[in-house]
């Protein structure tokens, strides 16, 4: 199990300070990223944070996950790693090539 973590239904509201100082509650956070939409600026609702050991990532679960900041109940989990999408991966909505 990794230190790095996802940090889901965040508000968009939310900004990355906003993220940083709350997890810091459970321990070090040696890195914060909110992702955020290329073509609008605006968050996408989620981000990564990396927790400076296993324990305070564990223990950043355990506090957060469904716990509520700014109106939105967080979801909190280990990040997997990103999965590879084929070739022929096309985006739904048109022949954008």
């Amino acid at each position: 199990m990794g230190t790095k973590l996802y940090v889901g239904n965040l508000s968009y509201d939310t900004v990355e300070g906003d993220l940083l100082r709350h997890m810091e509650q459970a321990g070090k956070v040696v890195s914060c990223d909110m992702i955020i939409d290329k073509m609008t600026g605006k968050s996408k609702g989620f981000g990564f944070v990396e927790m400076g050991t296993q324990e305070e990532a564990n223990k950043a679960i355990s506090m957060f996950n469904g716990e509520d900041l700014h109106g939105r109940s967080l979801t909190v989990n280990e990040a997997r790693p990103r999965e590879e999408r084929s070739r022929d991966y096309r985006p739904a909505g048109g022949d954008r090539y």
